[in-house]
């Protein structure tokens, strides 16, 4: 009975942690959607939904410590809840970045926009996907996809040089833009260090279920 209830704790456990991914993917896309249309009211929802990625965090946090004190896991159990406690601070960090994401259309909300926005969707579309995907790795325990996924950063990545590159030049060319284009900066950092944290999560998937600790991308 007692070993019954550990398990379910363990399944519990995983849950939570596909739940905060599910989530953490939804306020990026909103996050980035409501800069392009301008909208500052879903941009409040997105700032407004950090405080529920934050409670999930905790409780993962908390219920990986208890876990550790009165089970005393072993091999496998062990790792998942090792890399479930590691997952959850960088989705919660990835929700951190998203807030940053809508607070900056709350700024430039009523600015004329710098450019149109096509590239840092892209970002975004791409980043979803891999999360997506990676808490399919997660679930299905497939360390395979999860390496596939973190392949997917070179894209964003390339994309972030791209967008970089085009800003300093609308800088250069129109001072006047020059906040803006600051802005838009900052957003596709964001993006691209959200990508780098699901390379993070893609390398927990894999410790977890080879028990092999590999640096991908």
């Amino acid at each position: 009975m007692v070993r019954e209830a550990y398990h379910k704790d363990l399944h519990k456990l995983r849950e939570e942690t596909l739940n905060m991914g599910s989530l953490v993917g939804r306020a990026i896309g909103d996050a980035v959607l409501s800069l392009k249309n301008r909208d500052v009211e879903m941009a409040q929802k997105v700032i407004d939904m950090d405080d529920e990625i934050d409670a999930i965090d905790h409780r993962i946090e908390e219920e990986c410590m208890r876990l550790l004190a009165l089970q005393q896991p072993m091999a496998r159990d062990l790792r998942l809840i090792i890399s479930v406690l590691k997952m959850s601070i960088d989705l919660e960090r990835m929700g951190d970045l998203a807030l940053e994401i809508a607070v900056i259309t709350k700024i430039t909300a009523k600015v004329p926009p710098v450019k149109p926005l096509i590239d840092i969707p892209r970002m975004s579309e791409i980043c979803q996907d891999m999360l997506i995907n990676t808490m399919k790795a997660l679930a299905d325990k497939d360390a395979e996809l999860a390496r596939q996924v973190a392949k997917r950063d070179d894209e964003v990545d390339a994309l972030f040089d791209q967008i970089r590159r085009e800003l300093i030049t609308i800088m250069i060319e129109d001072p006047k833009k020059l906040t803006g284009a600051q802005h838009l900066t900052f957003v596709a950092r964001y993006l691209e260090r959200i990508g780098d944290h699901i390379t993070n999560l893609c390398e927990n998937v894999v410790f977890m279920v080879t028990g092999e600790r590999v640096e991908l991308n």
